[in-house]
């Protein structure tokens, strides 16, 4: 991982510490384009943690946004989230 991205995780670790009790339910938004399992695999992501997995598509189709709302246990389970499904390709981390 490159610094600029370790900083960046620094940071929101930091925040969502600041702002939150833990666990706490978090929501997490995702746009992927609409290909291969791309959807799928973020559901796959989330998988036995009792997620509510909320999917749009966009209004040409070739992009389709995902809503993960759950709860977690800690700033560093959320981090690792994003860094799992970051291997996605294409996907966008909102």
């Amino acid at each position: 991982m490159d610094k600029k991205t370790e900083e960046f995780y620094e940071r929101l670790e930091a925040e969502l510490d600041r702002s939150n009790d833990w666990p706490a339910l978090y929501l997490f938004k995702f746009i992927v384009p609409s290909v291969a399992d791309n959807v799928e695999r973020v559901g796959f992501a989330f998988d036995c943690m009792g997620a509510v997995i909320k999917t749009t598509k966009s209004k040409t189709g070739k992009f389709t946004s995902i809503s993960v709302d759950v709860t977690m246990k800690s700033a560093q389970e959320i981090i690792e989230k994003y860094q799992e499904v970051s291997t996605i390709e294409g996907i966008v981390s909102l």
